[in-house]
């Protein structure tokens, strides 16, 4: 995974008008929340943890910012289970593990860029994702010292 530069007002204004998207407040702090934070978040996470910034924000706002970024490219939708939707802003080919005890989510370096499948001919690929399920480290040294 890519080192990041430090995040900045200005560099995810930068970053929002490079894609052509227009640098609105709750764009800003949207953006700025999901490079800083990498945690996956659902739009209800996303809603709360801004909210103590953003007083007047609604789940509805977080919402159609999180589709603008989308459809711009600056976010990635995960579809890791069932309806929770979880947002990434890091964009890059990469893997994702989720831990089936806390629920957290990791990035994982993989290069599924040439990962491909059969009987697709005459497909086209848009999009590859790598979904790893089982135990974070934390969670496995738990398991392990209570079976102990």
């Amino acid at each position: 995974m890519s080192d990041r530069i430090p995040i900045t007002n200005e560099s995810v204004i930068e970053e929002l008008r490079r894609a052509e998207v227009r640098p609105s407040t709750s764009r800003i702090h949207v953006l700025k929340y999901l490079l800083a934070e990498r945690n996956h978040p659902t739009i209800d996470q996303i809603y709360r943890d801004l909210l103590e910034i953003l007083p007047g924000l609604s789940r509805t706002s977080v919402y159609n910012t999180v589709s603008t970024l989308s459809h711009a490219g600056l976010v990635r939708p995960l579809s890791l289970e069932g309806s929770e939707m979880r947002y990434d802003a890091f964009t890059e080919d990469h893997g994702h593990f989720k831990c089936e005890a806390c629920g957290k989510i990791f990035d994982i370096d993989a290069d599924i860029s040439g990962a491909t499948a059969k009987g697709l001919d005459g497909f086209t690929v848009n999009r590859r994702d790598l979904f790893l399920w089982g135990l974070c480290p934390d969670c496995a040294k738990h398991a392990k010292t209570k079976q102990s």
